[in-house]
């Protein structure tokens, strides 16, 4: 084999290498908890991951505010920025609510069944969550983020 054919076929393989370590760790990775019935659950990490969801959500409204009315391409662009990032943290929290705690904590409780009561009033409070974080999808108000926080808060006496 000639030399520079050899030294092709090695650069070429540093390249690939270089490549498929770039892809990654760019590569989005998953937050959730598996679905499988491991046992392995960390219920106060994910309340405080919700409650740090919350607080960014907040700081989102505050900066996207600040930045309303504002024409420029850079405020333009922070604010979108700003948007997304507010959104992708509701949808963590609705996430959250709904692959851990729905599906993997809360177990049905049949009507009239002991138990029962409490059961509806655990899925008010998921739901309740839940529905604050699309309210701070739609709007930045600061009540919605308040609501949220109160309704975290509500969610996590039960763990």
């Amino acid at each position: 084999m000639n030399r520079y054919f050899v030294a092709g076929l090695s650069l070429f393989g540093f390249v690939a290498l270089v490549f498929a370590a770039t892809l990654s760790l760019n590569a989005p990775t998953a937050q959730a908890h598996c679905q499988v019935p491991c046992g392995i659950y960390d219920d106060a990490a994910r309340i405080a991951h919700m409650r740090e969801d919350a607080t960014t959500i907040e700081k989102a409204d505050k900066l996207i505010n600040e930045l309303a009315g504002k024409a420029d391409a850079l405020s333009l662009n922070q604010a979108t920025r700003w948007i997304n990032t507010k959104e992708a943290h509701a949808s963590n929290i609705i996430d959250t609510v709904s692959t851990y705690f729905l599906t993997q904590k809360v177990k049905p409780v049949a009507k009239g069944a002991d138990g029962y009561d409490s059961y509806l009033a655990t899925l008010a409070d998921h739901h309740a969550v839940m529905t604050a974080a699309m309210k701070c999808k739609q709007t930045v108000d600061a009540s919605n983020v308040e609501a949220l926080k109160k309704a975290i808060d509500g969610l996590a006496t039960h763990y």
